[in-house]
């Protein structure tokens, strides 16, 4: 009776610790395949051969076709914060302070973490979805019997175009968010267009706009990562598909909320 008694709390203890190991071991499986697909890829860029094609083609659907979303999410957004940084200001009395900011906040984080994630709904979903769809189909593995490397022809051309589009992406959602601040600041809080724009000029540093578009480059390269890898990754059937992606998007937007803590780290702790 006592050595039944003693194996229970035994067993439970084991459970208990097989459970929490469990998805550990899965997690650390995943971030080492994923951590090898990544290093795939980047070996991939600098060796023959090229898809120019491929990469044209991701830039128009990566790029082109995300600067209305893009540019939409970034005159809103620079309205609104408009109208919370002079509502904020108003309480000690340095509503002046409206262009500055505004001009600051987009160039910084607004504008390359805001479009980054709009592009990251956009693109990584429609990514995953079709790697997902052509690895469901077969034609993954057509690729490979014809000798041509998936990787080097699905995802080396994606994130180059990503990599390089969504920078762009950012400078003109940057320049859209300062103009809707602009609009709202002359047209709702009575201030001097001639004013505004001049504030806007001398507080902002040639550096506000490069670190937003060194972080949009490094988002790029996130968005279009995770979509390969999630459609590489593709379970069968039609929920497969779905789920990589879901996945796709949720690690894409959670991995560039932590790369933009770290750059703004690296960029802005002293």
């Amino acid at each position: 009776m006592s050595s039944s008694q003693g194996s229970k709390p035994a067993g439970l203890i084991s459970g208990f610790l097989a459970g929490i190991g469990r998805p550990v071991l899965g997690g650390l499986a995943a971030t080492g395949r994923f951590a090898k697909f990544a290093g795939e890829t980047v070996s991939h860029i600098v060796r023959p051969p090229f898809y120019g094609r491929e990469f044209f083609a991701a830039c128009v659907q990566i790029g082109w076709l995300s600067l209305p979303v893009v540019g939409l999410t970034s005159f809103f957004t620079g309205a609104a914060l408009a109208l919370q940084i002079y509502a904020g200001g108003a309480r000690f009395s340095a509503e002046s302070v409206v262009p500055s900011i505004v001009a600051i906040g987009m160039a910084r984080e607004l504008g390359p973490v805001l479009g980054g994630l709009m592009v990251a709904a956009r693109v990584a979903s429609s990514i995953a979805a079709e790697i997902g769809t052509m690895k469901v189909t077969e034609q993954i593995d057509a690729l490979t019997t014809l000798s041509t490397n998936p990787i080097k022809y699905l995802t080396v051309p994606r994130v180059l175009a990503a990599t390089v589009t969504v920078p762009v992406l950012v400078a003109v959602g940057d320049t859209i968010g300062i103009m809707g601040g602009w609009l709202i600041g002359v047209n709702r809080l009575d201030f001097n267009s001639a004013a505004y724009l001049k504030t806007t000029y001398d507080f902002l540093e040639a550096w506000d706009v490069g670190s937003g578009l060194v972080k949009g480059a490094v988002f790029g390269f996130i968005i279009a990562l995770m979509g390969c890898y999630a459609g590489m990754n593709s379970g069968r059937g039609a929920q497969g598909v779905g789920r990589a992606t879901k996945s796709a998007v949720v690690a894409a937007s959670v991995m560039i909320l932590a790369a933009n803590y770290l750059l703004t780290e690296v960029f802005f702790s002293a």
